[in-house]
C-alpha cells in the first residue's frame, strides 16, 4: 500500500517540507494499525541473464539501499553530499543530450524495429522539460517523415458563465498549456519511435496507463504500435483520439484536450517510469 518511503514522497502542490511530512501514512493515526512487510528477494538480480552483470546490479542496489539508510554521505541538517561512482557517469561530453542518448541508445538506426531493444532502455529525467527537450532531439534523429498531430482544445461547458470564459481564455492559449498527464498540443511522430500511453484504455488487453508501445503505422484517424510491456507485450493496437481532463486543479476553469492519449518515451520522468529501465539523470546545467 505505501512501498518504500525513500522513494517518491507525497505531492503537495507548494507544499513545505513539513507539509510533505505530514502528509505521509507514517505520520497518520492510523499507522499504528497498520502491519509492516519487508520485502527478502531481489527480482532483478534473479532475472539477470549472466553473472557479470547480476553483480553490477547487485551493487549498484547496495549502493540505493546505503543511500536511503544514511550510509552514504555526511548529513548536515538534512542534506547530505553523495559522490557517484564513476562507473555510472556519462562523462567527457561538451553536449549532454548527445552524450546521454549515444550511452542509453547505442546502433540506434539497426535497432529501430526491435521489441527489446526499446523494452530495455530510457532516460530518467527529473523535469517534463528535461524530458520534452531530450524527446524533441531524439525524433530529429530517427529517420522517416514525422507527422504532426494537432489538439483540439476548449473549455467545458461547466465553467462557462455569462462573463464569457471563452472569450478570456482563447483557443490559442489553450494550446500553450502542458502539464503532467496531459499530451501536447503538438505531437510529432514518426514510425519506429517509442511511446507511452497516458490514459487506461483497456486494461483487459494491457493498455493502461504507464504502457509502452512502438509505433507500427501512422494514420489519420488512428496510430497503429505494438506493446513493448505490460500483461500483453508484443501485440498489436490501434489507438484513437480521445476527450482529456489535466489533473491541475490550480487551472480556474475545466478544460479538454482532444488529441491522442499518448507521449514519446525516449526519455520519461523519475515519477512516470514502471519498468526496469536504465536510471539516467539529466541534468542541463552540469
Amino acid at each position: 500500500m505505501g512501498g518504500d518511503f525513500r522513494q517518491i514522497l507525497p505531492v503537495i502542490p507548494r507544499g513545505t517540507r513539513a507539509d510533505i511530512v505530514n502528509a505521509c501514512i507514517n505520520s497518520s493515526y492510523l499507522w499504528e494499525y497498520c502491519t509492516i512487510f519487508h520485502l527478502t528477494k531481489n527480482m532483478r538480480l534473479s532475472s539477470s541473464s549472466s553473472n557479470d552483470s547480476c553483480d553490477r546490479i547487485q551493487k549498484f542496489s547496495q549502493w540505493l539501499l546505503d543511500i536511503g539508510e544514511g550510509k552514504v554521505g555526511m548529513s548536515h541538517d538534512g542534506v547530505a553530499e553523495i559522490e557517484i561512482p564513476s562507473e555510472l557517469l556519462v562523462d567527457s561530453c561538451e553536449e549532454p543530450i548527445c552524450a546521454i542518448v549515444s550511452s542509453t541508445y547505442p546502433d540506434l538506426f539497426s535497432n529501430l524495429s526491435s521489441t527489446s531493444y526499446f523494452n530495455d532502455r530510457a532516460i530518467l529525467a527529473p523535469t517534463i522539460d528535461a524530458v520534452n527537450q531530450i524527446n524533441e532531439y531524439m525524433c530529429t534523429m530517427m529517420p522517416g517523415d514525422s507527422v504532426d498531430y494537432f489538439s483540439c482544445d476548449s473549455i467545458c461547458k461547466t465553467s462557462q458563465d455569462e462573463d464569457g470564459v471563452e472569450d478570456l481564455y482563447t483557443p490559442d492559449f489553450l494550446n500553450t498549456i502542458n502539464c503532467s498527464g496531459l499530451p501536447m498540443h503538438k505531437l510529432t511522430l514518426k514510425v519506429g519511435m517509442p511511446v507511452m500511453l497516458l490514459r487506461n484504455i483497456d486494461q483487459a488487453s494491457g493498455l493502461c496507463n504507464g504502457t509502452r508501445l512502438r509505433i507500427t503505422h501512422l494514420g489519420k484517424s488512428v496510430v497503429e504500435a505494438v506493446t513493448l510491456n505490460g500483461s500483453r507485450p508484443n501485440e498489436k493496437v490501434l489507438i484513437h483520439r480521445m476527450d482529456m481532463n489535466p489533473s491541475d486543479s490550480c487551472l480556474p476553469f475545466i478544460m479538454k484536450r482532444r488529441q491522442f492519449p499518448i507521449t514519446v518515451s525516449f526519455a520519461m520522468t523519475i515519477n512516470k517510469s514502471q519498468d526496469d529501465v536504465d536510471l539516467l539523470e539529466f541534468d542541463d546545467v552540469h
